[in-house]
C-alpha cells in the first residue's frame, strides 16, 4: 500500500489528503478549501502541483472555483437517479412526473422550453420507424435542480401520433408526455435506456454550467408501446458530478 502511494503523483496525493479532510468534516460543504500558496507551503510544492490538486477535486465534482475567490467544497446534493421505479406506470400513470422519484422535495425548474416539428435526422427516423426526413415533434428544455442546471433532455415523437395533443404544447400537464400518450392510445409499456459518456461540447457545458475538465453523461431512451413500435426517443445530457445513476431491480 505504502509503495502504491508513494509512487503517485505529489498532485495526486495532496488530493486524496484534501478528499479525506473532506470526508472527515474538516472542510464542508460551501467551505473554502486552502489555496495554492497554503498548499505549497504545507507540502512543499511548486506552484503547478499545488493547482494541479485543486484540479483534480473540481474535475471530480467535489469542489468548484470561485473566480478571485478560491476553491470551494460544493454544496450541491448530487441526485440519485433511480432508473427503474422512475419510469414505473405508477408515476405518470398517476399523473406524477418521473422527476418525483429523484427529487423529492427539492426545488426543480424546467426552463428553456421549445417544441415544435422538424424533419426527422437519419439516426432519429431509424429508431422511430420513419423515413429520413418524415416530421416528428421535437421538446427541448433543460432542468434546473436547487438553482443549478443539471440535465438537458430533447425528445423526438412521431409528429402523427401526437398532433393536436398536450404533448405539442410547452406544459405537457400532469403526468407528462407518457401520461399522454397513454391518452392517445400509445402508452410506453417498455423502456430501453443506454448510457455512455464524454466531454461536453462548449454550448453543453455553458448551459450545464459545468466546471473546467467536468465530464457529461448521455443517456439515450427510447419508449415502446405494447405493439412494439417506439413512440418516443429522449436524448439527455447530464453533468456526471450531479448525478449517482441507480438500478435496483430483481435477479
Amino acid at each position: 500500500m505504502a509503495a502504491q502511494e508513494s509512487s503517485s503523483p505529489k498532485y495526486r496525493r495532496i488530493a486524496d489528503a484534501l478528499k479525506q479532510a473532506m470526508a472527515a468534516g474538516e472542510y464542508r460543504p460551501g467551505d473554502r478549501l486552502p489555496g495554492e500558496n497554503e498548499l505549497m507551503d504545507r507540502h512543499g510544492v511548486a506552484r503547478m502541483t499545488a493547482r494541479q490538486a485543486l484540479g483534480v477535486l473540481t474535475a471530480e465534482g467535489l469542489a468548484e472555483a470561485r473566480k478571485g475567490a478560491g476553491v470551494f467544497v460544493r454544496d450541491f446534493q448530487p441526485v440519485r437517479r433511480r432508473g427503474v421505479p422512475r419510469l414505473a406506470r405508477e408515476q405518470w400513470g398517476e399523473g406524477r412526473s418521473v422527476w418525483a422519484a429523484d427529487v423529492a422535495d427539492r426545488d426543480l425548474v424546467v426552463d428553456g422550453v421549445t417544441v415544435g416539428e422538424e424533419p426527422a435526422t437519419d439516426t432519429v427516423a431509424a429508431r422511430l420507424d420513419l423515413a429520413p426526413g418524415d416530421a416528428v415533434t421535437v421538446r427541448r428544455r433543460r432542468f434546473v435542480l436547487d438553482g443549478k442546471p443539471v440535465l438537458l433532455a430533447t425528445s423526438y415523437l412521431p409528429a402523427d401520433l401526437v398532433a393536436g395533443s398536450a404533448i405539442t404544447q410547452p406544459d405537457t400537464g400532469a403526468g407528462g408526455v407518457y401520461a399522454r400518450l397513454a391518452e392517445l392510445g400509445a402508452a410506453p409499456a417498455r423502456f430501453r435506456e443506454e448510457v455512455r459518456s464524454r466531454m461536453p461540447a462548449p454550448e453543453e457545458a455553458e448551459r450545464l454550467r459545468l466546471p473546467a475538465g467536468t465530464p457529461v453523461i448521455l443517456i439515450s431512451r427510447t419508449a415502446m408501446a405494447h405493439d412494439g413500435r417506439t413512440v418516443e426517443v429522449n436524448e439527455m445530457i447530464l453533468d456526471a458530478s450531479a448525478y449517482v445513476l441507480e438500478y435496483d431491480f430483481d435477479a
